[in-house]
């Protein structure tokens, strides 16, 4: 059974790395026979959190955060990629994220952390997983865990060196642990309906 997933990227800095794990993810998630979208906030224009998409009066939020609601409404799971500043996520992540709430509910997430050092961003991992769950998200336990991401995938998100084969040994069970999460939760969705 097919699955439509978000890959939703944290960073802003001009010269990101950790776009390239994105991509590849979204390739790879692809590679199964599953649609993935990449949402990256620098494409988005989000501004700093002011209103909610709730907050605003029907048919008036901006152009870009409701047609973002709507793929958030859409997909069956969600991928977070997150990079790791002084031990936690990406400010541009948690601005993005923080625009919406009930259009996250009910769906699993999978978190794939990185970093320019050899803790690979599970600091930031660890952090955001609380946060996905107050969201209203189910929080696989498999996390993939990239460092340092200039050693393990190119800019174009092709794994180089030992790091990427290991990147690529690790991404199937990552996959399959999301995969069953989203199938379970999209049939007990439509068996019976969310309690809120």
């Amino acid at each position: 059974m097919p699955f439509e997933f978000l890959v939703v990227f944290g960073s802003v800095r001009r010269d990101r790395r950790g776009i390239g794990l994105a991509r590849f993810l979204v390739e790879a998630i692809q590679s199964r026979g599953h649609g993935a979208t990449l949402v990256d906030p620098m494409e988005t224009s989000l501004p700093l959190l002011d209103r909610m998409y709730k907050e605003y009066p029907k048919g008036e939020a901006p152009p870009a955060m409701k047609a973002l609601a709507e793929k958030i409404r859409a997909a069956d799971a969600f991928v977070f990629v997150t990079g790791e500043y002084n031990w936690g996520p990406q400010p541009g992540l948690k601005n993005l994220t923080d625009h919406f709430l009930e259009e996250w509910f009910w769906r699993p997430a999978a978190i794939a952390s990185y970093s320019r050092g050899r803790f690979s961003g599970v600091r930031a991992g660890t952090v955001w997983h609380g946060i996905l769950s107050e969201m209203g998200m189910v929080v696989i336990s498999s996390v993939l865990a990239v460092g340092p991401i200039a050693g393990t995938l190119d800019a174009d998100g092709r794994p180089i060196e030992d790091a990427g084969a290991a990147l690529n040994r690790a991404f199937p069970r990552f996959a399959d642990d999301l995969a069953w999460w989203t199938q379970a939760a999209k049939v007990q969705r439509a068996s019976k309906a969310p309690p809120y």
